[in-house]
Protein backbone atom coordinates (compact mmCIF):
# COMPACT_ATOMS: atom_id res chain seq x y z
CA UNK A 1 0.00 0.00 0.00
CA UNK A 2 1.07 3.65 -0.51
CA UNK A 3 2.00 5.10 2.54
CA UNK A 4 4.07 9.04 3.28
CA UNK A 5 7.70 7.73 2.37
CA UNK A 6 6.44 6.26 -1.52
CA UNK A 7 7.77 7.92 -4.20
CA UNK A 8 4.07 9.15 -5.79
CA UNK A 9 3.58 10.58 -1.98
CA UNK A 10 6.68 12.31 -1.96
CA UNK A 11 5.90 13.52 -4.85
CA UNK A 12 2.58 15.15 -5.03
CA UNK A 13 3.38 16.23 -1.30
CA UNK A 14 6.05 18.55 -2.79
CA UNK A 15 2.55 20.79 -4.06
CA UNK A 16 0.09 19.94 -1.32
CA UNK A 17 -0.08 18.65 2.11
CA UNK A 18 -2.10 15.72 1.94
CA UNK A 19 -4.40 14.82 4.59
CA UNK A 20 -5.49 11.44 6.19
CA UNK A 21 -7.88 11.10 3.80
CA UNK A 22 -6.06 11.52 0.96
CA UNK A 23 -3.27 9.48 1.48
CA UNK A 24 -5.98 6.60 1.89
CA UNK A 25 -8.10 7.73 -1.89
CA UNK A 26 -4.46 7.72 -3.36
CA UNK A 27 -4.13 4.26 -1.92
CA UNK A 28 -6.87 3.02 -3.95
CA UNK A 29 -3.95 3.23 -6.97
CA UNK A 30 -2.11 0.59 -5.67
CA UNK A 31 -4.38 -1.82 -5.63
CA UNK A 32 -3.14 -3.73 -9.16
CA UNK A 33 0.63 -4.09 -8.63
CA UNK A 34 2.11 -5.46 -11.13
CA UNK A 35 6.05 -6.29 -12.35
CA UNK A 36 7.41 -5.78 -15.87
CA UNK A 37 10.48 -6.84 -17.32
CA UNK A 38 12.79 -4.71 -19.32
CA UNK A 39 11.42 -4.08 -23.01
CA UNK A 40 7.76 -5.28 -22.07
CA UNK A 41 5.62 -2.27 -23.80
CA UNK A 42 3.45 -1.41 -21.89
CA UNK A 43 1.35 1.20 -24.21
CA UNK A 44 1.73 1.31 -27.68
CA UNK A 45 0.88 4.25 -29.89
CA UNK A 46 -2.81 4.06 -31.09
CA UNK A 47 -3.99 1.71 -28.48
CA UNK A 48 -7.68 2.20 -27.44
CA UNK A 49 -8.98 1.53 -23.75
CA UNK A 50 -5.85 1.48 -22.40
CA UNK A 51 -4.89 1.85 -18.78
CA UNK A 52 -2.44 4.26 -17.00
CA UNK A 53 0.23 3.16 -14.22
CA UNK A 54 2.00 4.83 -11.21
CA UNK A 55 5.95 3.44 -10.85
CA UNK A 56 6.68 2.25 -8.12
CA UNK A 57 10.62 0.43 -9.21
CA UNK A 58 12.46 0.76 -11.88
CA UNK A 59 12.69 3.15 -15.08
CA UNK A 60 10.35 3.50 -18.41
CA UNK A 61 10.48 5.39 -21.45
CA UNK A 62 7.78 7.25 -23.63
CA UNK A 63 8.64 7.63 -26.88
CA UNK A 64 7.52 7.73 -30.31
CA UNK A 65 8.63 5.68 -33.61
CA UNK A 66 8.68 7.38 -36.91
CA UNK A 67 7.94 6.05 -40.12
CA UNK A 68 11.71 4.77 -40.99
CA UNK A 69 11.87 3.06 -37.37
CA UNK A 70 13.56 6.14 -35.77
CA UNK A 71 12.65 6.62 -32.40
CA UNK A 72 12.59 9.90 -30.48
CA UNK A 73 12.29 9.95 -26.43
CA UNK A 74 10.00 12.33 -25.14
CA UNK A 75 11.11 11.11 -21.98
CA UNK A 76 11.95 8.77 -19.20
CA UNK A 77 9.92 7.82 -15.88
CA UNK A 78 11.19 7.51 -12.87
CA UNK A 79 9.37 5.97 -9.32
CA UNK A 80 6.46 8.27 -8.90
CA UNK A 81 5.35 9.28 -12.07
CA UNK A 82 2.53 8.49 -13.69
CA UNK A 83 2.70 6.05 -16.97
CA UNK A 84 0.26 7.02 -19.86
CA UNK A 85 -2.07 9.21 -17.55
CA UNK A 86 -3.25 11.22 -20.89
CA UNK A 87 -4.15 7.51 -22.52
CA UNK A 88 -6.96 7.23 -20.00
CA UNK A 89 -8.29 10.68 -20.84
CA UNK A 90 -7.60 10.39 -24.89
CA UNK A 91 -9.65 7.83 -26.75
CA UNK A 92 -6.25 6.35 -28.25
CA UNK A 93 -2.96 6.97 -27.27
CA UNK A 94 -0.76 9.31 -28.39
CA UNK A 95 2.28 7.36 -27.48
CA UNK A 96 4.45 4.16 -26.40
CA UNK A 97 5.85 3.38 -22.78
CA UNK A 98 8.02 0.70 -22.72
CA UNK A 99 10.13 -0.56 -19.09
CA UNK A 100 13.96 0.36 -19.46
CA UNK A 101 14.46 -1.93 -16.42
CA UNK A 102 12.87 -4.40 -14.49
CA UNK A 103 9.78 -2.72 -12.73
CA UNK A 104 6.91 -2.52 -10.62
CA UNK A 105 3.49 -0.48 -11.29
CA UNK A 106 0.18 -0.20 -10.37
CA UNK A 107 -2.63 -0.21 -13.15
CA UNK A 108 -4.72 2.69 -12.41
CA UNK A 109 -8.29 2.25 -14.34
CA UNK A 110 -9.93 5.27 -15.47
CA UNK A 111 -12.46 5.28 -13.00
CA UNK A 112 -9.70 5.20 -9.90
CA UNK A 113 -9.31 8.68 -11.48
CA UNK A 114 -12.89 10.07 -11.72
CA UNK A 115 -13.11 8.51 -8.04
CA UNK A 116 -10.49 9.98 -6.31
CA UNK A 117 -10.79 13.51 -8.15
CA UNK A 118 -14.51 13.00 -6.47
CA UNK A 119 -13.55 11.66 -3.05
CA UNK A 120 -10.69 14.28 -3.14
CA UNK A 121 -10.18 17.48 -4.59
CA UNK A 122 -6.46 18.94 -3.43
CA UNK A 123 -5.51 15.31 -4.40
CA UNK A 124 -7.02 15.91 -7.68
CA UNK A 125 -5.12 19.43 -7.59
CA UNK A 126 -2.08 17.96 -6.85
CA UNK A 127 -2.34 15.03 -9.47
CA UNK A 128 -3.13 17.77 -12.36
CA UNK A 129 0.39 20.00 -11.11
CA UNK A 130 1.83 16.45 -11.56
CA UNK A 131 0.87 16.78 -15.59
CA UNK A 132 1.21 20.39 -15.72
CA UNK A 133 5.09 19.51 -14.29
CA UNK A 134 5.75 16.75 -16.54
CA UNK A 135 4.16 19.52 -19.79
CA UNK A 136 7.05 21.88 -18.38
CA UNK A 137 9.52 19.41 -18.53
CA UNK A 138 8.67 18.05 -22.06
CA UNK A 139 8.77 22.34 -23.31
CA UNK A 140 12.33 22.35 -21.81
CA UNK A 141 13.47 19.45 -23.84
CA UNK A 142 12.51 21.01 -26.86
CA UNK A 143 14.67 23.87 -26.03
CA UNK A 144 16.89 21.12 -25.72
CA UNK A 145 16.91 19.67 -28.72
CA UNK A 146 16.04 23.30 -30.83
CA UNK A 147 18.39 25.58 -29.16
CA UNK A 148 21.24 24.32 -26.63
CA UNK A 149 24.70 22.50 -27.80
CA UNK A 150 25.44 18.88 -27.52
CA UNK A 151 27.25 19.94 -24.26
CA UNK A 152 24.38 22.07 -22.86
CA UNK A 153 21.88 19.24 -23.93
CA UNK A 154 23.71 16.28 -21.90
CA UNK A 155 24.09 18.44 -18.64
CA UNK A 156 20.63 20.12 -18.58
CA UNK A 157 19.54 16.77 -19.04
CA UNK A 158 21.71 14.89 -16.47
CA UNK A 159 20.84 17.80 -14.06
CA UNK A 160 17.09 17.83 -14.60
CA UNK A 161 17.54 13.73 -13.81
CA UNK A 162 19.06 14.30 -10.83
CA UNK A 163 16.74 16.84 -9.32
CA UNK A 164 13.74 14.39 -10.18
CA UNK A 165 14.99 11.49 -8.67
CA UNK A 166 16.05 13.50 -5.38
CA UNK A 167 12.42 14.56 -5.19
CA UNK A 168 11.30 10.81 -4.52
CA UNK A 169 14.82 10.52 -2.23
CA UNK A 170 16.93 8.54 -4.75
CA UNK A 171 19.49 11.13 -5.70
CA UNK A 172 21.03 13.60 -4.17
CA UNK A 173 23.36 16.83 -5.45
CA UNK A 174 26.54 14.41 -5.46
CA UNK A 175 24.80 12.03 -7.92
CA UNK A 176 22.21 8.95 -8.59
CA UNK A 177 22.25 5.37 -9.64
CA UNK A 178 21.13 5.67 -13.70
CA UNK A 179 20.19 2.84 -16.13
CA UNK A 180 20.21 4.54 -19.04
CA UNK A 181 22.36 3.51 -22.42
CA UNK A 182 24.22 5.59 -24.83
CA UNK A 183 21.70 5.09 -27.03
CA UNK A 184 18.81 5.82 -24.76
CA UNK A 185 20.69 9.02 -24.64
CA UNK A 186 20.56 9.62 -28.22
CA UNK A 187 17.31 9.01 -28.58
CA UNK A 188 15.92 11.19 -26.25
CA UNK A 189 18.41 14.06 -26.58
CA UNK A 190 18.97 13.63 -30.57
CA UNK A 191 22.27 12.64 -30.89
CA UNK A 192 24.08 9.74 -32.25
CA UNK A 193 25.14 7.19 -29.72
CA UNK A 194 28.86 7.97 -31.35
CA UNK A 195 28.01 11.74 -30.51
CA UNK A 196 26.81 11.02 -26.86
CA UNK A 197 30.02 8.93 -26.23
CA UNK A 198 32.43 12.37 -27.12
CA UNK A 199 29.80 14.44 -25.04
CA UNK A 200 30.40 12.75 -21.86
CA UNK A 201 34.26 12.28 -22.30
CA UNK A 202 34.14 16.24 -22.86
CA UNK A 203 32.39 16.92 -19.90
CA UNK A 204 34.38 14.12 -17.59
CA UNK A 205 37.97 15.55 -19.02
CA UNK A 206 36.59 19.23 -18.06
CA UNK A 207 36.06 17.97 -14.71
CA UNK A 208 31.96 18.74 -14.94
CA UNK A 209 30.40 15.20 -14.61
CA UNK A 210 30.94 11.45 -15.02
CA UNK A 211 28.79 8.84 -16.38
CA UNK A 212 30.36 5.48 -15.95
CA UNK A 213 28.99 1.85 -15.09
CA UNK A 214 25.37 2.99 -14.10
CA UNK A 215 26.27 6.09 -11.74
CA UNK A 216 25.79 9.38 -12.45
CA UNK A 217 28.95 11.87 -10.77
CA UNK A 218 28.53 15.23 -10.46
CA UNK A 219 32.43 16.37 -9.61
CA UNK A 220 31.73 19.83 -10.17
CA UNK A 221 27.53 20.88 -9.85
CA UNK A 222 27.65 24.27 -9.62
CA UNK A 223 30.06 24.79 -12.72
CA UNK A 224 27.28 22.15 -14.47
CA UNK A 225 24.60 24.15 -13.86
CA UNK A 226 26.08 27.18 -15.18
CA UNK A 227 27.20 25.42 -18.30
CA UNK A 228 23.70 24.27 -19.16
CA UNK A 229 21.63 27.31 -17.25
CA UNK A 230 20.03 25.08 -15.44
CA UNK A 231 17.26 26.34 -13.31
CA UNK A 232 14.71 24.15 -11.25
CA UNK A 233 11.98 26.91 -11.32
CA UNK A 234 10.04 24.79 -14.39
CA UNK A 235 10.20 21.88 -12.01
CA UNK A 236 8.24 23.75 -9.08
CA UNK A 237 9.53 21.30 -6.15
CA UNK A 238 10.78 23.86 -3.71
CA UNK A 239 7.94 22.80 -0.91
CA UNK A 240 4.08 22.69 -0.61
CA UNK A 241 1.89 25.60 -2.68
CA UNK A 242 -1.10 24.61 -0.46
CA UNK A 243 -1.04 23.96 3.40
Amino acid sequence: MLNESSPLTRKLSTFVALSDADLGTLARFDRRRRNFLPGHEMIHEGQTGSSAFVLSKGWACSYKLLPDGERQIVDFQIPGDFLGLRSILFRTSDHSIEAVTRIEASEVLPSDILDAFTRAPRLATAVLWAASRDEAMVVEHLVNLGRRSAEERMAHFLLELGARLTLVGLGDRKGYDCPLTQYHLADVLGLSAVHVNRVLRHLREEGLVTFRQGHVIFDDFARLKTLAAFDTAYLDQEGPLLP
